[in-house]
């Protein structure tokens, strides 16, 4: 809740908003806008607090620069043109800035750019020999789930804000460092139940965007899941493959699958869903839903009411096969 209500403070990218009153409307300070009953004053303002801020303009170097490279500066456009100034002297690096710090101001450059809570640098900003930072980025994030706060909640079924989707009803959410975490959506895992196991890939296998990636087997039921993205398989969470139950208790947690990196970051994302847009497409794959349930159990409730958490389970005669190849296009 805390994360939750710091996020009122500021936009990123360069705007800040508060409560607006009266007198703001009145003389147009800012511009006017309404959320939850309340109006808000939203002005562009490069003093305003960033939400990703670049390690650049942490270290002082540049005024104002928010990152827009999922904190993967090793493929960053900008990061290579202040190093090439940096390499004609026209520049001074972000390391050496922060070296002219005091020893215990001199901060890492995960809690530089909010990824951890604050922590000295002790190596110097020497990042390449660093232990820590090679546990941070190779193992920490990489075999660790963070479950989204912000949640919508659509006829039971959780729809993460910050997280795209593909109509297979499998999920993709880009983490700092430029890597994709995916998994399967509530709505699937609600449908088809609890697995016996799932049937992952190892470490190194390049999923195609749209085509067969992995399965998972029920009883006597087996069902291929597309992949949301492109891109090759870093990290399997072995958990999973050992208690499958995990994906049906945190789909958007614990329960995520892989950990893929692509080289098309942009072009791989733009073809899901997220937004509204995914909120429109899971209402309609929910009526889709009712409608089925309708032609082998009989009417609804007049509001639909809440499903089961094992809709296959319950209603056998919906048929696994027709599920799977309705919504998991499989």
């Amino acid at each position: 809740m805390a994360i939750k209500d710091g996020r009122r403070s500021h936009f990123g990218y360069g705007s800040s908003y508060r409560k607006g009153t009266q007198r703001d409307a009145q003389k147009n300070h800012g511009i006017k806008t309404v959320l939850g009953g309340q109006v808000w004053m939203i002005s562009p303002d490069k003093n305003a607090s960033t939400s990703n801020p670049c390690i650049w303009m942490q270290a002082g170097v540049a005024k104002f620069k928010n990152c827009n490279n999922y904190y993967d500066c090793t493929s960053c456009k900008y990061d290579l043109g202040m190093q090439k100034q940096v390499a004609k002297g026209k520049q001074i690096s972000w390391q050496n800035a922060m070296r002219k710090h005091p020893d215990m101001d001199r901060t890492c450059r995960h809690s530089l750019t909010h990824r951890i809570e604050n922590r000295a640098c002790a190596y110097d900003y020497q990042c390449a020999s660093c232990d820590f930072d090679q546990f941070f980025e190779d193992v920490w994030t990489s075999k660790t789930g963070v479950t989204p706060f912000d949640m919508a909640h659509v006829k039971g079924f959780d729809m993460p804000a910050d997280t795209h989707f593909h109509d297979g009803h499998t999920w993709a959410r880009i983490e700092s460092g430029g890597n994709i975490r995916i998994g399967l959506d509530d709505f699937s895992l609600k449908l088809l139940g609890k697995a016996d196991g799932f049937d992952l890939p190892l470490m190194g296998k390049e999923l195609d965007q749209g085509a067969p990636g992995w399965g998972l087997k029920r009883e006597k039921n087996a069902a291929d899941v597309l992949s949301p993205v492109n891109g090759v398989i870093m990290e399997v969470n072995s958990n999973v493959r050992e208690h499958p139950e995990l994906a049906n208790q945190d789909p958007y947690g614990d329960g995520w699958l892989f950990l893929v990196r692509t080289p098309e970051m942009k072009k791989t994302m733009k073809s899901l869903m997220a937004g509204t847009q995914s909120i429109d497409w899971i209402n309609k794959e929910i009526n889709s839903l009712e409608s089925m349930i309708e032609e082998v159990a009989g009417p609804l409730t007049a509001d639909g009411g809440y499903l089961t958490d094992d809709i296959y389970g319950a209603l056998p005669a919906l048929g696994w096969h027709k599920l799977t190849k309705t919504f998991l296009k499989t």
